[in-house]
């Protein structure tokens, strides 16, 4: 069998920075020590470059099947991977969507043969699907989502009876899109019958605002209460959201967590001047103090999970107009970058970047054997030159969509290898052309 000798790396893990070796034999790591010798192994030098558990993305849009002009489980799994993610978990409102178990498997025999990362599918929740809901097999699912705001896709669940039971009736987790479809018509008629379709786009966290997230969400939080079901909040995007969660007992003991995303941390409405409808996403980037809030809440234990919501467009669909623009960006090759920058500028701690994007996907989804660098647990692993500059351009962009809303931005990190299940997948800008990644299991 295989080894791999990584030499002289800083580790990233469970709260530490640490010089360590790492022995890796087949899929996994099988010793970490200060000093390691095996003359049967591959070595890698990272010469004093970080080491990190590969990022694991909760929340990712790949478009397949049926939406892939757009991307497809094998150019975003390839752009994840060139950015340190090593395992992602995609959503159901593909075409056709994700909302029986013969789909899902389908998905699933797409991403064994073409996936570069570890990979799972959430299981699209609907007002008359409750039934194929009940069979699914919590150990090989990575849970159910539920959009409460139609958002992309018609997969508003708005039937009160049919979401407590699904409530009631589901042990994995639960993941939800929150945002108030009744607010958020009312608010688009007032904006549409004073522009027209032309709806400037500054707008956008108008129409989609602040009270529309909050009565989702709380009424997502009060339903959870009271069914005693496992929910995670996916990609708050208002400082009112982040009173609703807890910070004063472990992830492990919460039974109602949260997600941010990389847009909702980095960007404000400030930006919509400059980047237009590229910065269209649902729920909407808003405020500077929105954002604030939101890092504050990351930072305190309020928000569990850092992830991308990835979701390519062509450049064509996006320049639109407000109405015709759709929502959503690529996000999952400079994610990692993006947090890693906001590290340089003292807003993150490493050790916080690895809990957040590592570590708490794991525990949240109870993933087997992933999230941290332990011995017997997968070789899933990033190395991060810091205080490498490089340039966010066209020429650099894995995305099937070939645009980012990164362009001409500089990072001061960069993703210089990565490892799936032992296998090195991306090695200085360029791919193995072997695949090793695996289906997620989950210890439920």
């Amino acid at each position: 069998m295989k080894r791999v000798l990584i030499k002289n790396a800083i580790a990233i893990n469970e709260g530490k920075q640490f010089e360590t070796d790492l022995l890796i034999k087949g899929d996994f790591i099988e010793k970490m020590a200060s000093d390691i010798s095996n003359d049967n192994a591959e070595v890698i030098d990272f010469k004093g470059n970080l080491l990190m558990p590969g990022v694991i993305d909760d929340q990712v849009h790949f478009r397949e099947p049926g939406l892939t002009h757009k991307g497809n489980i094998a150019t975003e799994s390839r752009a994840a991977v060139a950015g340190g993610i090593t395992s992602f978990m995609e959503q159901p409102n593909t075409n056709p969507q994700t909302t029986t178990i013969e789909k899902l498997e389908a998905k699933f025999s797409v991403a064994k043969e073409s996936s570069f990362a570890n990979y799972s599918f959430l299981f699209g929740g609907t007002n008359d699907n409750l039934e194929e809901l009940k069979k699914l097999d919590k150990k090989s699912c990575s849970g159910v989502k539920l959009f409460l705001g139609s958002s992309t896709g018609n997969m508003l669940v708005d039937n009160e009876k049919v979401l407590e039971q699904i409530f009631l009736n589901t042990e994995m987790v639960i993941s939800t899109h929150c945002e108030d479809e009744g607010t958020i018509r009312r608010n688009l008629a007032k904006y549409q019958e004073e522009f027209g379709d032309a709806i400037p786009i500054k707008y956008h966290p108008i129409i989609r605002s602040e009270e529309a997230c909050y009565l989702s969400s709380s009424k997502a939080i009060a339903l959870a209460k009271k069914t005693g079901a496992r929910l995670h909040v996916f990609h708050l995007s208002t400082g009112k959201e982040t009173a609703l969660f807890r910070n004063d007992i472990p992830l492990q003991d919460k039974k109602i967590t949260a997600e941010v995303c990389i847009h909702h941390l980095w960007f404000s409405d400030d930006d919509y001047d400059e980047k237009g409808t590229l910065i269209k996403w649902n729920p909407a980037v808003k405020t500077k103090d929105d954002r604030n809030q939101l890092w504050q809440a990351l930072l305190d234990g309020r928000i569990d999970v850092i992830a991308t919501d990835h979701a390519p467009h062509t450049i064509e669909e996006k320049d639109n107009i407000y109405l015709k623009a759709p929502s959503g960006g690529p996000l999952v090759q400079h994610a990692l970058p993006a947090m890693l920058q906001k590290h340089s500028e003292g807003l993150i701690t490493l050790e916080q970047i690895v809990q957040k994007m590592c570590h708490n996907p794991a525990l949240l989804f109870d993933i087997e054997k992933r999230g941290f660098i332990k011995e017997g647990f997968y070789a899933d692993l990033v190395e991060v030159a810091p205080k490498t500059k490089w340039e966010v351009k066209k020429d650099n962009i894995f995305y099937k969509c070939g645009w980012s809303p990164f362009e001409g931005l500089i990072f001061d990190n960069q993703v210089k290898r990565t490892l799936v299940n032992g296998h090195l997948a991306f090695n200085n800008g360029i791919f193995s052309k072997q695949r090793n990644a695996k289906r997620l299991t989950f210890d439920r």
